[in-house]
Protein backbone atom coordinates (compact mmCIF):
# COMPACT_ATOMS: atom_id res chain seq x y z
CA UNK A 1 0.00 0.00 0.00
CA UNK A 2 1.11 3.50 -0.93
CA UNK A 3 0.99 7.00 0.83
CA UNK A 4 1.10 10.13 0.04
CA UNK A 5 3.12 12.58 2.56
CA UNK A 6 4.57 16.27 2.35
CA UNK A 7 7.26 16.32 3.18
CA UNK A 8 10.23 19.44 3.97
CA UNK A 9 13.69 18.40 2.88
CA UNK A 10 16.63 20.53 2.64
CA UNK A 11 16.91 21.99 -0.94
CA UNK A 12 20.82 20.19 -1.14
CA UNK A 13 19.26 16.94 0.21
CA UNK A 14 16.90 17.03 -2.70
CA UNK A 15 19.07 18.13 -5.41
CA UNK A 16 21.69 15.39 -4.59
CA UNK A 17 18.98 12.76 -4.40
CA UNK A 18 17.67 14.37 -8.07
CA UNK A 19 21.37 13.96 -9.62
CA UNK A 20 21.42 9.93 -8.27
CA UNK A 21 18.28 8.78 -9.04
CA UNK A 22 16.67 11.57 -11.09
CA UNK A 23 13.27 13.78 -10.64
CA UNK A 24 10.93 10.62 -11.59
CA UNK A 25 12.54 8.01 -9.04
CA UNK A 26 13.12 10.80 -6.44
CA UNK A 27 9.88 8.94 -4.23
CA UNK A 28 11.36 5.43 -4.49
CA UNK A 29 15.15 6.26 -4.03
CA UNK A 30 13.90 8.32 -0.69
CA UNK A 31 11.52 5.07 0.25
CA UNK A 32 14.40 2.67 -0.03
CA UNK A 33 16.89 4.82 1.59
CA UNK A 34 14.87 5.29 4.85
CA UNK A 35 13.79 1.88 4.61
CA UNK A 36 17.47 1.22 5.11
CA UNK A 37 17.80 3.63 7.62
CA UNK A 38 14.93 2.01 9.61
CA UNK A 39 16.35 -1.52 9.32
CA UNK A 40 19.86 0.11 10.61
CA UNK A 41 17.73 2.07 13.91
CA UNK A 42 15.97 -1.55 14.13
CA UNK A 43 19.34 -3.17 14.34
CA UNK A 44 21.05 -0.90 16.72
CA UNK A 45 18.13 -1.20 19.64
CA UNK A 46 18.23 -4.85 19.22
CA UNK A 47 21.77 -5.00 19.68
CA UNK A 48 21.58 -2.30 23.15
CA UNK A 49 18.31 -4.37 24.51
CA UNK A 50 20.81 -7.67 24.36
CA UNK A 51 24.21 -5.92 25.29
CA UNK A 52 25.45 -8.55 28.07
CA UNK A 53 23.23 -11.15 27.37
CA UNK A 54 26.08 -13.38 26.68
CA UNK A 55 27.94 -14.81 29.45
CA UNK A 56 31.19 -16.50 29.19
CA UNK A 57 30.28 -18.49 31.97
CA UNK A 58 27.13 -19.86 30.28
CA UNK A 59 29.21 -20.77 27.61
CA UNK A 60 32.55 -22.48 28.79
CA UNK A 61 33.20 -24.31 25.74
CA UNK A 62 33.17 -20.79 23.48
CA UNK A 63 35.83 -19.42 25.53
CA UNK A 64 39.01 -19.00 23.39
CA UNK A 65 39.22 -18.65 19.57
CA UNK A 66 39.65 -22.62 18.83
CA UNK A 67 36.79 -23.29 20.68
CA UNK A 68 34.97 -20.87 18.72
CA UNK A 69 36.46 -22.31 15.18
CA UNK A 70 36.06 -25.66 16.39
CA UNK A 71 32.15 -25.09 16.71
CA UNK A 72 31.74 -23.21 13.89
CA UNK A 73 33.84 -26.02 11.38
CA UNK A 74 31.18 -28.09 13.13
CA UNK A 75 27.75 -26.05 12.75
CA UNK A 76 29.03 -26.14 8.53
CA UNK A 77 29.73 -29.69 8.29
CA UNK A 78 26.21 -30.68 9.80
CA UNK A 79 24.68 -27.84 7.48
CA UNK A 80 26.82 -29.80 4.35
CA UNK A 81 25.64 -32.59 5.53
CA UNK A 82 21.88 -31.77 5.87
CA UNK A 83 22.18 -30.16 2.29
CA UNK A 84 23.73 -33.05 0.52
CA UNK A 85 20.91 -35.27 1.76
CA UNK A 86 18.33 -33.38 0.07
Amino acid sequence: MKSKAHLVIPTEILEEVDKIAGKKKRSLFIAEATREKLEKERFLKTLEETHGAWADQNHPELRTNKDIERYVRGKRQSYRKRVKEF
